[in-house]
């Protein structure tokens, strides 16, 4: 009991101090940016010791993987039971989460901390769009057992597509149709090459 009490001196964990930790953190990544940010800084920022951001991260990357990811909400996967209506539903949540000014603020705090830093890319890789990846295999798989797809279509191919679509369209916006629409004609081309 001694040991625990010597471990955890200072400002108590709470999930005020997380929240606080986690908006310092965006606010100074959009400061200053990815490299320049520290923990002293998010710290100071936040009004916690570092050694109660390091209770719960490792690193620096952790940290903005997680608060990037606050700002986002979880991406459910339908089940409807048809392959275009479960497709539709993940573009609807799409939009619906992105194409709103904290959904492209996040998008843009992604795409530039994980371009200049390899560590966190690989950290949002596997915390937050591997699982996704993997959760959206089984909308693929389903597609499968129901015969409305080839049977060796890869669910990680059509998930990396998909979010290029998105994201190239989040950036260049189509001028002829909405974004939803773009996606669907895009992911529809994808379908017939593959049915052929």
């Amino acid at each position: 009991m001694d040991d625990a009490s010597k471990k955890s001196p200072g400002r108590p964990r709470s999930a005020k101090a997380h929240q606080a930790m986690l908006q310092a953190t965006l606010e100074l990544l959009a400061e200053v940016g990815f490299e320049a940010m520290s923990i002293e800084a998010i710290a100071a920022r936040a009004g916690v010791g570092k050694t109660t951001i390091y209770r719960r991260y490792s690193n620096k990357e952790e940290l903005v993987a997680d608060a990037i990811e606050s700002m986002r909400e979880e991406v459910l996967i339908p089940n409807t039971g048809k392959l275009w209506s479960d497709i539709d539903a993940l573009i609807e949540n799409a939009a619906q989460i992105t194409l709103t000014p904290l959904g492209r603020q996040s998008v843009a705090m992604i795409i530039s901390s994980a371009s200049s830093n390899s560590g966190f890319a690989q950290i949002y890789w596997t915390k937050y769009l591997q699982p996704r990846r993997q959760a959206f295999a089984v909308v693929i798989e389903r597609a499968k057992a129901r015969s409305e797809i080839q049977q060796d279509l890869d669910p990680g191919l059509v998930f990396d597509v998909m979010s290029g679509i998105m994201l190239y369209a989040l950036i260049f916006q189509p001028t002829s149709e909405s974004w939803t629409v773009y996606i669907r004609s895009a992911l529809n081309l994808l379908f017939k090459e593959t049915a052929n």
